[in-house]
């Protein structure tokens, strides 16, 4: 059993690597189907299991590395590298970037009840009762959602199914 683990750790590495590698792309240009963002969170983790058999596999030529500089640079520029994506903003405001609709949906919950509701095709006043039915006791036409949200203890996510809700 622990030889056939083996034999096919690197393999399973190298092809989990590779479609975490593709799928990264395609998510990183927001091109692709919806559905490619779980394959590629799911498949990332399970690549652990072939990673570690092929560490274990591989411990001491792993070690030796660390005898040249080659392994401390690499570890040091990864390491400042996380350190530069953390504390640079990726987007405007300092607000994390990503595709579109996550964009669209922030502005939207940031905007007030007497903006967003035309888009919805429904009235302030019908938006503002769905906001207060859904335990947005503080809702009213003017003030941002957002702040309703965390006057309220809530989060955006919660703004968002009262949004998907309306003409259903």
């Amino acid at each position: 059993m622990k030889d056939a683990l083996f034999r096919y750790a690197t393999p399973a590495m190298t092809s989990l690597f590779v479609i975490s590698l593709i799928s990264g792309v395609i998510i990183f240009f927001h091109i692709g189907p919806n559905w490619l963002h779980g394959v590629h969170e799911w498949l990332s983790l399970l690549l652990i299991v072939p990673f570690a058999l092929h560490m274990w596999r591989n411990w001491r030529p792993f070690v030796n590395y660390f005898k040249r500089a080659a392994m401390p640079i690499s570890l040091a520029v990864g390491v400042a590298a996380v350190a530069a994506f953390g504390i640079v903003p990726a987007g405007a405001e300092g607000e994390r970037s990503g595709p579109p609709q996550f964009a669209l949906a922030a502005t939207m919950v940031a905007s007030t009840p007497a903006a967003v509701a035309p888009v919805l095709g429904v009235s302030p006043d019908v938006l503002v009762e769905k906001l207060k039915a859904a335990g947005f006791t503080n809702a009213d036409a003017a003030s941002p959602m957002k702040t309703m949200a965390e006057a309220a203890g809530k989060k955006p996510a919660d703004v968002y199914q009262v949004l998907n809700s309306i003409g259903k």
